[in-house]
């Protein structure tokens, strides 16, 4: 009996081994088959992919770096060829603009300029709050008053770098944007700088027994000799406190003209940025032109700052339209902007105080003739409404890019050094109001039967107090920045440096606005500042936001078909931009900005009137110095190759065939069908306006 048991169990052992192989042998071959479905899965949509890529490309393998994406659906850099293409109209897209191309940047000394003193008044301290392009103007500003008082200057220092929590110790204040070393060797002759104060000054600037100005944008030279120069030379120290983006006063008078070429060696030759941010820059670059083709820059400005100081809060919708009133209402209590909370923003887009929306950007660009595969590099640190705001463009434009689409996120985390893992202790929110005034008056009623108090609050949870929908609602006042927002804050100097860097050497450059959260110029002016003086020929759009906004109001409310007519109109527009901007900014953002316009004081000419347009940029820009002999072989070599070439003529008819996708949009220039039939269309083209080339 026994063995028959132990003969049963065994029978019984072995028949769950036997179940429990055949259930491994199930799931092994479950998971092989999953393996191979989807290994098939990948094969058949890569061959899709590379067939459907080919077909559009005439049958051309994509470039090696059309991996490169910004979203998932969308490869970039195809038809690489483009650049090889010198057709006529490829010129008059992307080539310099000829009229001004005599302008050249001169800012050395003209007449008697003396060394700075060995015997200084004192010490100039100055701290710098504000975004990067504030930043930029007053450090600039800065070197001239310490020329101006003959004061040592103290390396400035910028509070965003400087009040930040957790930011890497390795790079602090100035150094954390800009090179010390190169700033200090730039400026040797013109003022003498030091990178801290004298021990004793700086115990007594700890006492807080330091004389302290703040100091507004607009402060006159006379403010500075009559009322910090004899408190300079009492205290040997002054501290200045700038937050305006500037300290100085943008237009100084003719006596003082020496003092605007410093600014200009200032902001376009000593401020080189630290040797990490130009080596991502460069590698960003790089990565934009290895496909050999050229590129757009766009700063859109679309900042919550500065749609909320002009009132532009209904070119949103829902939460956005509320954050912006709530910045709006926060503005006008400090004083910051003027007029009434409520705004029609529909009068200030038709004013053309709103900035241009990226679709209206891209209609514009694809109008004057862009190719729906042309690159655009996307600059600024912030895009108030997020990426839904660039869909339109995205639809327009296939290769819409920005920094972090070309670089690597191990690249941006080296740029910032070692940082202190710090986070944020949990917000508290402020009691309510309404409930305190229940309770009190409970305790105050008379004798009983009194009301029931007022139910206990009912808990919040984490995810209720987070976001804006915690604080927009129970506080007039802004929340205070979090630890992670000040580590953002000083981020965002070195992401606008790397835009910086590549919108100067972009072959076409287009603002969506020109002005901050204070009414001053933003980013996209000091850009457009600097590539005036660096490469007065190079493409720079500036459109007139009321005319570009009144021309596409004209098509969508359907007043007007988009038709040849309506496409010569924005086409003649931003080609009149180029010379009528800057124009037009010498008495708009100059008053301002001095660096929005450093011409005619750092500018030299050696052209003449324009043959073809009668365009005199002498008379113009007020440009009456002639470039001094030593630049004669480098501007007569480029005035030569400017002269080589022949006045560009471009047909609307083959333009409009490029906005409305005709045959010849996405086809190669290699096999000569494309650029032959552009030729085809200049031979019949007629005159163009004045403005054009």
């Amino acid at each position: 009996m026994v063995l028959k048991n132990v003969k049963m169990k065994w029978v019984a052992m072995k028949g769950e081994v036997k179940k429990g192989r055949m259930k491994c042998a199930g799931f092994l071959m479950i998971i092989s088959v999953t393996i191979f479905s989807l290994f098939t899965l990948l094969l058949l949509a890569s061959y899709t992919v590379k067939q459907h890529s080919n077909f559009d490309n005439g049958g051309f393998d994509l470039h090696p770096f059309s991996s490169f994406t910004i979203f998932a659906w969308k490869p970039i850099f195809r038809s690489s060829d483009l650049p090889k293409n010198q057709s006529p109209l490829h010129k008059w897209l992307w080539g310099p603009f000829k009229e001004l191309s005599s302008v050249y940047p001169h800012a050395n000394p003209q007449g008697p300029y003396a060394a700075p003193s060995l015997q200084s008044t004192g010490y100039l301290f100055v701290r710098i709050r504000g975004g990067f392009h504030e930043v930029r103007n007053a450090i600039s500003d800065a070197v001239v008053v310490a020329r101006l008082l003959n004061a040592t200057l103290v390396i400035p220092e910028i509070l965003s770098a400087t009040s930040s929590k957790g930011i890497s110790s390795e790079f602090k204040s100035f150094a954390y944007l800009y090179n010390e070393d190169q700033f200090m060797a730039a400026l040797a002759k013109d003022i003498n700088i030091i990178k801290t104060l004298p021990k004793n000054l700086k115990e007594a600037r700890r006492k807080k027994a330091v004389p302290l100005y703040r100091v507004p944008a607009s402060a006159s030279p006379h403010f500075y000799l009559s009322q910090v120069l004899p408190i300079l030379k009492k205290h040997s120290v002054v501290e200045l406190v700038v937050s305006d983006g500037g300290c100085l006063q943008s237009n100084l008078p003719p006596d003082l003209e020496e003092y605007q070429r410093l600014r200009c060696r200032v902001a376009f030759h000593a401020l080189q940025f630290r040797q990490e941010v130009q080596e991502l820059a460069t590698k960003i670059l790089r990565r934009l032109r290895s496909p050999g083709r050229p590129f757009i820059a766009y700063e859109p400005g679309m900042t919550r700052e500065a749609l909320a100081y002009y009132g532009c809060a209904e070119l949103f919708q829902d939460v956005h339209t509320e954050l912006i009133q709530h910045k709006r209402s926060w503005m006008l209590k400090r004083g910051i902007a003027k007029g009434k909370l409520s705004v029609d923003s529909v009068q200030q887009r038709l004013n053309g105080s709103c900035p241009l929306m990226p679709e209206e950007v891209g209609i514009v660009l694809r109008a004057y003739g862009y190719r729906s595969d042309s690159v655009i590099y996307i600059s600024g640190g912030e895009i108030f409404g997020g990426q839904r705001i660039l869909i339109p463009l995205h639809a327009m434009f296939d290769n819409v890019v920005d920094r972090t689409s070309l670089s690597t996120p191990y690249e941006l985390t080296r740029l910032y050094g070692r940082e202190a893992n710090s986070m944020d202790p949990p917000r508290r929110m402020p009691p309510s109001t309404i409930e305190e005034e229940k309770l009190e008056t409970w305790k105050k009623v008379g004798p009983r039967p009194r009301p029931l108090p007022p139910p206990p609050p009912r808990a919040k949870y984490p995810y209720n107090i987070e976001g804006w929908w915690g604080w927009v609602a129970e506080s007039d006042n802004e929340p205070e920045s979090t630890v992670m927002e000040l580590r953002t804050n000083a981020h965002k100097l070195l992401w606008e440096a790397i835009d910086y860097f590549v919108c100067l050497e972009a072959d076409v450059f287009i603002p969506g606005f020109d002005r901050d959260g204070k009414g001053h110029p933003n980013f996209a002016s000091l850009v457009m500042g600097h590539r005036l003086y660096q490469s007065a020929a190079s493409v720079t759009y500036r459109p007139d936001r009321k005319e570009v906004v009144r021309l596409i109001d004209d098509i969508r409310l359907s007043k007007h078909p988009a038709n040849r007519t309506w496409l010569s109109s924005i086409r003649k527009h931003l080609r009149k931009s180029l010379l009528d901007g800057p124009t037009e900014a010498f008495n708009t953002s100059k008053p301002l900005s001095f660096l929005s316009h450093p011409i005619p004081e750092c500018s030299c000419s050696r052209g003449k009137t324009s043959p073809s347009t009668g365009f005199n940029p002498r008379a113009a820009f007020k440009i009456w110095r002639s470039c001094p002999s030593w630049m004669d072989n480098t501007v007569k070599s480029r005035l030569k190759e400017k002269e080589a070439e022949d006045d560009v003529y471009v047909d609307d008819g083959f333009i409009s065939s490029i906005f409305f996708g005709r045959s010849t949009e996405n086809q190669g220039s290699s096999n000569g069908g494309n650029a032959g039939r552009e030729e085809a269309h200049l031979e019949d083209q007629e005159e163009v306006e004045n403005g054009e080339r």
